[in-house]
Formats: structure tokens, sequence, C-alpha cells
């Protein structure tokens, strides 16, 4: 017997990856998360491996298709991923959901002030280097970010994904 070296829990060792797909397809969280792909941030494979961690419900990718698939090490394969060519594409084809952009621009709520719909709603993060584009935070319905106590400007964006992500968690699935 082959030994199944893939990055999966115990239960999924040795399952096909449709299989895995479909089994995590019936207990996915009311969360959809999306990532502004304005420069191929590595950053994108640490948001999808973090999103698949909490096996939210859809990843929606918007702008440039083509993304650097290594930092998820291969957890894309088992989630719901949708591409949208632009800013205007992905507004249309979440009309109903709150889209809620993660930027530490000025006006941005604070995290732990900030409510997060348990239902319906898109977690928007940008590239590590320029954030959102004005296009993105204009079609939110909200802008949030994360507290900072020490000296740096901001998190990591991959960092700040799996914060955000756990938090609505946190506040609408661990309460339970």
């Amino acid at each position: 017997m082959t030994k199944d070296t893939r990055n999966v829990i115990d239960k999924y060792k040795g399952l096909p990856t449709d299989d895995i797909k479909f089994d995590l397809d019936k207990s996915r969280v009311d969360l959809e998360i999306a990532i502004e792909n304005l420069e191929r941030d590595f950053n994108m494979g640490t948001i999808v491996r973090s999103a698949n961690a909490f096996n939210v419900a859809k990843i929606h990718i918007i702008g440039r298709r083509q993304w650097n698939k290594r930092g998820a090490m291969m957890t894309d394969k088992y989630m719901n991923i949708e591409y949208h060519s632009s800013v205007a594409d992905f507004v249309e084809h979440s009309r109903g959901k709150a889209i809620v952009a993660i930027d530490n621009i000025p006006g941005a709520v604070d995290l732990h002030e900030a409510e997060l719909a348990s239902q319906d709603i898109v977690l928007v993060f940008g590239s590590e280097a320029s954030g959102l584009s004005s296009e993105m935070l204009a079609a939110s319905q909200q802008t949030i970010a994360i507290e900072q106590f020490g000296s740096t400007r901001s998190l990591n964006v991959g960092v700040a994904a799996g914060v955000v992500m756990y938090e609505w968690l946190r506040r609408h699935k661990l309460t339970k």
C-alpha cells in the first residue's frame, strides 16, 4: 500500500480528491471569501489554505486568474473556487450578500466592534502591497481593520485573513 503524503486529516487519507471534496461540501460553513488578485501575491496560497482549514463555502478570485498555488499546498483542490474578471463581475455575482472589505484604512471599523453577519457575507482581502482597489472599497458595505498594538503598520494579508476568518467562526460556529 502506498503511503498518502497529502496534507489531509487521517479520515481522508487514501481517498480520491473528488470524494474528499464531496464530503467537505456537506459541512461547509456559510462564509465566503474573496481575494482581489492584482499582482499574483504569494499570500493568496496562504489565504486559500486557511479557507480550507475553516471549510468556507466558496472562494472568489477577482482579477488575475493566475496565482501562486504553492502556498495552498494543494488545498485548493478541495475548495469551491470561482473566478471573476473584474470587481463589477464579482459584485454582480454577489448580489444579496454583504461584501465586507478587510483593510487597515482610515475610517475602517475595528474588528472587535464590527458586525459580521452569520450568513450571506463575503470577506474580501487584497494584495499585500496595495490592499484593495478603490473600486472594491466602494462596492463594500463595510471596511474592517484588525486592531494592532505594536510598531508595525500592518499584518501580513495571509495572517490577517486567518484572523478574520477565525473571528467569524468564533462568533457564529464555536459559540453554539
